[in-house]
């Protein structure tokens, strides 16, 4: 693999793991918020960002809800048991995060979403998303760019007990 500048080979083996953090964020009615990455017809995720140094993951899941969304009303209900991990495809590799990274270990939170619709807001300072909507957790393994669906059915089946079950109002 080489870099499109300097056409010097990347060592994937040499790059760190981005520390991040995940957040499947959950309404009353269990489903489970999504965004369409900007200028893109097909790249749905869920809320996802960088862990700042010094911040722990769950601090950093609420601050990356505010910065994405714009809102963290969010309550928070579970944590994965381990950070899970996803590589880089070739094609992005030493393209995406300044060549830093090789992929992203990500903690994941599970949350419920206390605020309305309206709340949430993609004109942030930053946008990342141009489009949101709330479906069933079963879809968004299909929804996923395809290097990171693996990520995304283990956080699923790790969440899945909890789906449902903490989330909705009596």
């Amino acid at each position: 693999m080489k870099t499109p500048a300097d056409k010097t080979p990347i060592d994937r083996a040499a790059l760190p793991y981005r520390p991040c953090v995940g957040i499947m964020l959950l309404n009353d009615r269990g489903e489970v918020f999504v965004a369409r990455r900007s200028g893109s017809e097909a790249d749905w995720q869920m809320p996802q960002g960088g862990i700042d140094k010094g911040e722990d993951a769950r601090t950093a899941a609420f601050r990356e809800l505010e910065e994405e969304i714009g809102t963290a009303k969010a309550e928070f209900l579970a944590m994965t048991v381990a950070p899970h991990r996803y590589d880089l495809p070739d094609d992005l590799l030493g393209k995406v995060w300044k060549g830093r990274w090789r992929g992203q270990e990500q903690m994941w939170m599970l949350a419920r979403f206390t605020g309305s619709d309206k709340d949430i807001r993609l004109d942030t300072a930053h946008p990342e998303f141009d489009a949101w909507k709330w479906i069933d957790a079963e879809e968004l393994p299909g929804l996923i760019v395809a290097f990171k669906r693996p990520v995304y059915e283990s956080v699923l089946a790790e969440f899945r007990p909890l789906i449902g079950a903490r989330t909705r109002s009596p």
